[in-house]
């Protein structure tokens, strides 16, 4: 099935039913043949409420949504659909309240579908960096001074500078893609790993002079920026500092605030939209649909 449109009232247009949304799903799932979730055979029995396994061994029922994001919902294919194209589309994304707003659903709901999208955006198998690579780190979170005198006096307890914040490492290709990591400490033993795991050891690393990038198994290149150096030739940090901006002005401008537990799931939502920022919206919204098959509990979201 051929999708065409360019804004949300097209994508309501073309999803006018739930049939077609389910036609559409089946199709982007297994092409011409339904394959069981269960055992994973190729082929069902078509039944009133969605099919039956072929296989004598499981025979057990299914619908187009089991095993997805949309397992056991109550919500309308179309009102997720809407909600994809919106969170997807969106350069800094949008928040609940909002969604709630233009889907008239309650901000709980759209809370619950946009962490459950947010899950579906991360990737999972993502590829090997390579070229150049800029890597930095920097630290999500409001400031000490604007919170309430109480919680200034419990925090301070612990520390003061970046203690309140949560690290976030950000690997960018020249050109290519992004992976965002929330991390624990920006030390070398917690970075140097990570680094290894997701950039080709050809590749060139281009860094600042934090001491945590010392000793790297790369061809290293460290721009100063405590001796004013902020380029030398073609190498800078111009671009894993350009999407930090966008994450940081998305949560400030858009959700105003994050927790730590959920900070990883809004990284992941931003290199989504980073990494397909070449695709127009429908060819993005098409893309997500390569992540459906993957499932984020309300039980386990706010455990």
């Amino acid at each position: 099935m051929t999708t065409k449109f360019n804004n949300l009232i097209q994508l309501l247009d073309f999803f006018k039913e739930e049939s077609a949304c389910i036609a559409y799903l089946a199709q982007k799932r297994w092409g011409d043949e339904p394959t069981c979730p269960h055992c994973g055979t190729v082929g069902a029995y078509i039944t009133n409420r969605g099919y039956k396994c072929k296989a004598k061994e499981c025979h057990k029922k299914f619908t187009v949504t089991a095993g997805t994001i949309y397992e056991n919902t109550k919500i309308s294919l179309r009102y997720w659909f809407a909600a994809i194209y919106l969170a997807t589309s969106h350069k800094k994304g949008i928040s609940s309240l909002q969604l709630s707003r233009d889907l008239n659903i309650t901000q709980k709901t759209a809370w619950f579908m946009l962490h459950r999208i947010r899950h579906m955006m991360a990737n999972s198998a993502p590829h090997m960096l390579n070229g150049t690579v800029e890597v930095d780190e920097t630290y999500v979170g409001g400031k000490t001074i604007n919170k309430h005198k109480k919680e200034r006096e419990e925090r301070n307890k612990l520390g003061t500078g970046y203690v309140h914040m949560k690290p976030v490492l950000a690997m960018v290709e020249r050109d290519g893609n992004v992976i965002a990591k929330v991390i624990d400490k920006p030390v070398g033993t917690v970075i140097k790993p990570i680094i290894s795991e997701h950039i080709d050891k050809s590749s060139t690393v281009v860094t600042d002079g934090h001491g945590a990038y010392y000793g790297l198994n790369y061809n290293h290149e460290i721009i100063n920026h405590q001796k004013g150096e902020f380029a030398r030739g073609i190498f800078n940090t111009n671009s894993v500092e350009g999407f930090f901006s966008l994450l940081k002005r998305g949560i400030i401008g858009i959700y105003h605030y994050t927790s730590p537990k959920h900070l990883h799931r809004y990284c992941s939502e931003f290199a989504f939209r980073y990494n397909s920022r070449k695709q127009n919206d429908c060819a993005r919204f098409e893309d997500a649909f390569n992540k459906i098959e993957t499932r984020l509990t309300y039980a386990k979201l706010i455990s």
